[in-house]
């Protein structure tokens, strides 16, 4: 597996990975965005933008990236790096597919994106991928798995998933909404010709929304990588937006929210990678920080306390608006 690169790093961030959803287009649900990125959101500045965030995240030891067929020009802004930085051959590079971009360059669509994960767009999707990053893609992930997803049924997508994965692409999919945890197990019991079809599953896990830790355990358990997205909890784990009681653990870390709500995280021994959504390279740096965190068992007792019923969180999160 291409995980396997990972394994034999030694920097203290190696199993922080960055994502491109904040970035690779201009608008998002996070937090704070306009204060981020500003007014100016073109396809250049904010392809510029990605590759100082690359540039900055490889050189103080990331090595996964993470992009995605609905993040606007994800893809395309990492590829372009990939083949300007003719050194970089030590990274895993990650996408998905079952999602497509819609809103045109805009923040105010009507529909930023569609969901879809029939064959037909998984064939599509991929080719687009493939046109993109080529042999660079080492994991290719469905997007946003839920419990009633036709993904866990579909023995024709199952078969064309298995051909990729015999071709060397490694095959995973990733979570969302408050059944992450049912859809987890129904994809963990997906097989082809008797052999477990996904290596790796990407899920949602943070201080606010912790119910899938126990089905990320018993994927790691079966051998799965298991990446974790929105640690941040969108912004709201952030300053100015954390809860009162994170902000207190960061002051006696002297550290900030964010680096602190990613410590969480990496403290579980199931957590292969955790993504940085940062927009900005002071919060890239921030959240690195995250790897020198020291939690004693009573600050994390009182971090435990903000954990919320999933579907709380989950409405909370439909809520946010794109901007």
């Amino acid at each position: 597996m291409p995980f396997a690169r990972l394994a034999t790093a030694t920097t203290p961030t190696c199993h922080i990975g960055f994502g491109l959803a904040a970035v690779g287009r201009p608008g998002y649900i996070n937090l704070g965005r306009d204060h981020d990125l500003g007014e100016n959101r073109s396809v250049d500045a904010l392809r510029a933008r990605t590759h100082e965030l690359l540039d900055a995240a490889y050189a103080q030891g990331v090595r996964y990236f993470d992009v995605a067929r609905s993040y606007g020009r994800s893809e395309e802004f990492l590829a372009g790096w990939l083949a300007a930085r003719t050194d970089v051959d030590d990274v895993v590079v990650g996408s998905k597919w079952g999602y497509t971009y819609t809103a045109d360059w805009t923040t105010d669509a009507e529909r930023h994106e569609v969901k879809d994960h029939s064959v037909r767009t998984y064939e599509r999707q991929r080719a687009e991928t493939v046109e993109l990053l080529g042999d660079r893609l080492d994991l290719y992930q469905i997007h946003s798995v839920t419990p009633d997803s036709p993904a866990l049924t579909d023995k024709e997508l199952h078969a064309q998933l298995a051909r990729a994965a015999a071709g060397g692409v490694t095959v995973g999919f990733s979570t969302s909404g408050p059944g992450q945890a049912e859809a987890i197990r129904a994809a963990l019991a997906v097989t082809v010709d008797g052999e477990p079809l996904f290596r790796t599953v990407q899920s949602t896990y943070n201080a606010l929304e912790a119910s899938a830790g126990p089905a990320l355990a018993e994927a790691h358990d079966a051998g799965l990588t298991v990446i974790v997205k929105e640690g941040m909890a969108n912004g709201r784990l952030a300053d100015p937006h954390a809860p009162d009681v994170l902000k207190a653990v960061a002051e006696e870390t002297s550290l900030g929210c964010d680096a602190v709500a990613l410590a969480l995280i990496l403290r579980e021994p199931w957590a292969g990678v955790v993504l940085s959504g940062a927009a900005t390279a002071a919060q890239l740096a921030s959240n690195l920080h995250a790897a020198v965190v020291d939690l004693d068992e009573e600050q994390l007792a009182r971090l435990a306390g903000l954990a919320q019923d999933p579907g709380a969180y989950w409405d909370q999160r439909s809520r946010l608006p794109w901007h």
